[in-house]
């Protein structure tokens, strides 16, 4: 067993799980370079984890919330210092690039220095009351330990979105990371308390699908945020909600789409359509997966984006020369094929890509060659459903009306962007978009940390990470009202009806 193993406390060595049943953490670019090996937590492990951090959590609420920001703000000061460390274990967990893996950390610095500053803002509102000598105002309180569900593609940033959130409303966690990415969240963990927070307050479980199940329905839970596909969180959010009552946020899939108009700047296109599409190998919830392209333009603009495809080496993520790196597993790659395969036979036609590759100094590794498909249609299902790799479908519309519907044709939400030189489709585009996020002249990536990020329809419940609105998901509000007047006051009563 690793370092890094069930911590249910300070003092916790027997990680309750049975001898013998754990898993290891491999690098995807070298698949047989482990990292470590990790327990496979069942129900009775995920209880005392539970157990551990309620405890915890009753004397954290009642540390002031400007205390509890202070230490958060300690958290990002320990992530800095450690950046280029966690940096390198990203990049060898997960298989991002080096400078994708130091955004990563980066991100949860910035998540640490945001949210500490709202530990020193308002905390809820303040309205006047309809009756003289009385005050109303509402504030926020904890739901007490979260549930935590997060995945590998982000393994430092999204446990930060989380987790910061929860701690500054007065929360303890318990965080299932991904089984392809126990070791990083266990490192984002191990600077938390280094930074002050209480051992017991943050819990890690680890495991497959069984012990986020167990996680989810916790009696002692009172919020589960999830973040991965669409049918693990339905899932997660019907059994939770079965045996609730209590919060739960979902961010799931997304089918991101950019729209390029016949008067865009095509070389603005290219560079966002590369990095959109084949950023992270295409492995984010905002990847760009469809370019809905105007006829006159679409031949040139596959050109360019073909071309500079061609160039882009895979590798070895640790390697600066590397422009994409692996996918997450050799079953995700061949998934990744097969949709692509499923794609030609539909009537798609391949303009680059469309295979594994073998790279020399990576044996085993999973690497997908960046792909683009052409003469793609709305129905395909290529068009439709989420692939999470480096596959980018082009699709032609000539009205925007019409690249906007089929934008929206789609079961998600989450991210679209539009390129143009004409603002009044620009805002067009804003306006009719049914996603949580628009971009313009800009790839549909590149979410920023002080505004809330999530999406529409199946993307997600409503719910929103980041921003002033992220903590909402972890604390419950509460109305206060007060009256000083020394006398029954009857609220909402006609009074002019009273008798004298």
């Amino acid at each position: 067993m690793s370092e890094h193993s069930f911590q249910a406390g300070a003092t916790a060595p027997d990680s309750g799980a049975v001898p013998g049943t754990v898993f290891p953490s491999t690098n995807p670019a070298k698949p047989a370079e482990r990292l470590g090996e990790y327990p496979i937590h069942g129900a009775t492990d995920v209880d005392r984890a539970v157990s551990a951090a309620s405890r915890a959590q009753r004397a954290w609420a009642r540390v002031p919330v400007p205390a509890r920001a202070d230490v958060v703000a300690a958290a990002g000061r320990i992530l800095a210092e450690r950046k280029d460390e966690l940096a390198e274990l990203v990049s060898r967990e997960a298989g991002k690039i080096r400078i994708e893996a130091g955004g990563d950390v980066q991100e949860a610095v910035d998540m640490a220095a945001f949210v500490a500053g709202q530990g020193r803002s308002s905390w809820g509102d303040t309205v006047p009351s309809e009756l003289a000598h009385k005050i109303c105002w509402t504030t926020r309180q904890p739901v007490g330990v979260v549930g935590m569900v997060t995945p590998w593609n982000f393994p430092v940033a999204i446990p930060s979105w989380k987790i910061f959130p929860a701690l500054l409303a007065g929360n303890g966690v318990v965080i299932k990371p991904s089984e392809q990415a126990p070791a990083c969240c266990h490192a984002f963990v191990d600077a938390c308390r280094a930074a002050g927070v209480p051992d017991d307050l943050i819990q890690v479980v680890t495991g497959f699908g069984e012990t986020g199940a167990a996680l989810s329905v916790h009696p002692g839970v009172g919020a589960v945020s999830f973040t991965g596909s669409v049918p693990t969180g339905r899932k997660v959010a019907a059994a939770a909600m079965e045996t609730g009552p209590r919060l739960v946020s979902l961010e799931l899939g997304g089918k991101n789409a950019m729209i390029v108009r016949a008067d865009a700047d095509l070389d603005l296109v290219t560079d966002g359509a590369i990095f959109g599409a084949f950023g992270t190998s295409g492995q984010r919830c905002t990847s760009t997966s469809r370019l809905i392209v105007h006829p006159d333009v679409v031949d040139e603009v596959t050109e360019r984006i073909v071309a500079r495809a061609g160039q882009l080496r895979l590798g070895d993520p640790l390697e600066d020369a590397t422009d994409v790196g692996p996918v997450i597993t050799a079953e995700s790659a061949q998934r990744i094929h097969g949709m692509v395969g499923a794609a030609v036979h539909e009537g798609a036609k391949l303009a680059c890509g469309g295979e594994q590759v073998e790279v020399a100094d990576c044996p085993g590794g999973a690497f997908y060659a960046p792909t683009v498909l052409v003469g793609v249609r709305p129905e395909h299902r290529i068009a439709r459903e989420e692939v999470f790799g480096p596959v980018l479908a082009v699709i032609e519309a000539a009205e925007l009306d019409e690249a906007i519907d089929v934008v929206n044709a789609v079961e998600y939400g989450l991210s679209a962007a539009v390129y143009t030189r004409d603002i009044n489709q620009a805002l067009r585009a804003v306006e009719s978009l049914d996603t949580g996020i628009v971009y313009v002249n800009a790839p549909t990536i590149g979410a920023e940390i002080p505004l809330p990020f999530g999406g529409t329809k199946h993307t997600g419940n409503g719910f929103r990470e980041a921003g002033a609105r992220g903590i909402e998901q972890f604390s419950q509000l509460k109305t206060v009202y007060v009256d000083y007047s020394g006398t029954l006051q009857r609220a909402q009563i006609d009074t002019q009806r009273m008798e004298p």
